[in-house]
């Protein structure tokens, strides 16, 4: 029974990630198929092979990439740009898309930087990210402060705390490896991987 139980529970180890990464890989190229998918899919009929979408998606960034390096395209972007930035609400919404997208795949990313931070009067650490160094043109007195984003375990929701940066700890730590640890509640680790049973 004990053995029966044994490999059941490294199945479960084994097989439910392999199946979890399929099923988000699935549903996230069923999404991004669907954005231009729709509308090819009138047109192509019985001729539409799934992947034609996201091919045309990334085609059409890709040029569109292109294009905004252009004077004329780029010029009109720029204007559509600013009269984004304009509109009550929707500048809000636009430029957190915005931003969030330069941080990730600007020059200057967030999120590769990890800090090391002491919670206030007592002496527990806690693992972040450095989002922004710069706060003076947010609000003049936090000059000497950076932002540091602390996402919370099991799920992708944090705080973003304005800390002194003589509090804050920088580490060498890739920010992959710090993310896979705070999302698991430190039980993801580079030196602890549990495979079949075993620790190694």
């Amino acid at each position: 029974m004990k053995s029966l139980l044994k490999n059941f529970v490294n199945g479960v180890l084994t097989i439910v990630p392999i199946i979890l990464v399929i099923f988000v890989i699935y549903k996230t190229f069923i999404f991004l198929d669907s954005l231009l998918g729709n509308v090819l899919k009138p047109h192509l009929k019985e001729s539409y092979i799934p992947g034609i979408g996201l091919a045309a998606t990334l085609v059409l960034i890709t040029v569109l990439g292109w294009l905004s390096t252009r004077f004329i395209i780029g010029s009109l972007i720029r204007l559509v740009d600013r009269f984004l930035e304009k509109i009550p609400f929707v500048k809000t919404i636009y430029s957190v898309i915005k931003d969030t997208v330069h941080s990730f795949l600007g020059e200057k990313k967030s999120f590769s930087k990890v800090a090391l931070v002491t919670i206030p009067g007592t002496n527990m650490k806690s693992l972040g990210f450095i989002t922004s160094e710069s706060l003076e043109s947010f609000y003049e007195p936090l000059t000497h402060h950076i932002a540091v984003y602390i996402p919370q375990t099991f799920q992708v929701a944090g705080f973003t705390f304005l800390i002194p940066k003589e509090q804050v700890e920088m580490i060498d730590v890739k920010a992959e490896d710090a993310m896979k640890f705070i999302l698991s509640g430190g039980m993801a680790t580079k030196k602890n991987t549990y495979i079949n049973g075993n620790s190694r």
